[in-house]
């Protein structure tokens, strides 16, 4: 495995770099006290092409495998979360599903927008009912003539203020269970489709998640997104695709924690020496660069093995595992280095603290990824038997 980057990688990791440095974090506090990117850089990420990372170049996008997406996705992670997590959450659950099963006319009419940053992706599975038991869903979906009427409420709906276009699991046969369940791509503006009431959240500032209420919702037949009873799987298949990617953010978060725990370190001053020379300081600095390294060799072997077409089911669960586990323990060490300041509001390192929080719980729980990692070593027991 040679995870060395070609010119046109190096080339794009330089500019996002450039980008999240220059511009992102001048106005990461500002997004922290507003709860609201500023249109000036979702404008400017437009340009850039994040918003087409997911996409094949034939409709748009970037079309660089999964090695390359994990590149700059760390790059994107080493900034303010809630524009992480825009990007992310678009270019990862919200635009994978139709990239992968969407059939050619549903590729044609959504992507190249959606690649453009003109229509922005999110993924509708979560209910009041169905988190971690993603099967337990109540939203139906009854087919009328040509179309489908979709009937429910989703909540925890990443993006669902901004978002265009949304993957949506409904049940269209309740006697089939998991088999049961359908995907499909709803628009914004379809008759009774409507945008409640707006989370407030602990960190993620300027991500904003939301309801979604469907009441008689009108979705045509050409928008079912695959086969008629493969949502659940095409929700198991959307979701690991992107845990790869969603641990190189985390590892993005990481290194800029490590970063500016190492400066803070060297600049602190307490019994006449720089705090890094106290050996309790430099021991959870080490800690913190050895679990980072860690981390990004497993997370670009996951993706290398994804862009080699290998089955990652487990490898893909560890990972999402493993990266949000890291972020949590190493942005609990950066606030032990920084102390007090760690605990201050104007700082960046509380921030990190909080978004850290969530990527045990987003996408799939940790305790969830276990049972999946269990349950593929199961299978692997018993084939072998």
């Amino acid at each position: 495995m040679d995870f060395r980057f070609d010119e046109e990688i190096e080339f794009l990791k330089r500019n996002v770099r450039d980008f999240v440095q220059s511009e992102v974090e001048a106005v990461a506090q500002q997004i922290e006290e507003e709860d609201q990117i500023p249109e000036r850089i979702v404008e400017m990420s437009k340009e850039l092409g994040l918003f087409g990372l997911s996409i094949p170049e034939e409709y748009g996008g970037l079309g660089i495998g999964m090695v390359g997406k994990c590149a700059l996705y760390e790059e994107i992670g080493a900034t303010h979360n809630g524009f992480t997590t825009l990007i992310g959450a678009h270019t990862g659950i919200g635009t994978v599903g139709i990239v992968e099963m969407g059939n050619e006319e549903q590729k044609k009419k959504y992507l190249p927008a959606m690649a453009r940053g003109e229509k922005i992706g999110a993924f509708a599975l979560t209910e009041p009912s169905a988190g971690s038991n993603a099967t337990n869903l109540k939203t139906t979906a009854v087919k009328q003539g040509d179309k489908y009427i979709l009937n429910g409420t989703k909540h925890y709906i990443t993006n669902a203020t901004v978002a265009d276009v949304f993957t949506v699991m409904a049940v269209t046969d309740s006697s089939k269970g998991p088999k049961g369940i359908t995907s499909f791509i709803v628009e914004k503006d379809y008759p009774g489709f409507h945008v409640g009431a707006v989370e407030k959240k602990m960190g993620l500032k300027g991500s904003h998640s939301a309801e979604i209420i469907l009441e008689d919702c009108e979705v045509p037949a050409e928008n079912v997104l695959g086969e008629e009873g493969q949502g659940y799987v095409n929700a198991l298949k959307i979701l690991a695709n992107g845990r790869a990617g969603l641990a190189a953010r985390n590892l993005g978060s990481c290194q800029k924690l490590l970063d500016l725990s190492v400066q803070y370190a060297q600049e602190r001053i307490q019994f006449d020496v720089p705090i890094i020379e106290h050996q309790a300081v430099a021991h959870m600095l080490a800690e913190m660069a050895m679990e980072i390294e860690a981390l990004r060799s497993f997370t670009y072997r996951v993706a290398w093995m994804v862009d080699q077409g290998m089955k990652v089911i487990k490898e893909a669960a560890m990972i999402k595992l493993f990266g949000s586990e890291v972020y949590n323990r190493v942005a609990d060490k950066a606030v032990q280095v920084h102390g007090g300041i760690g605990y201050i509001s104007d700082y960046p390192i509380e921030r990190y603290y909080r978004d850290a929080r969530i990527t045990r719980i987003y996408e799939g729980t940790s305790e969830i990824q276990k049972n999946i990692i269990a349950r593929q070593l199961q299978k692997k027991t018993l084939t072998k038997k």
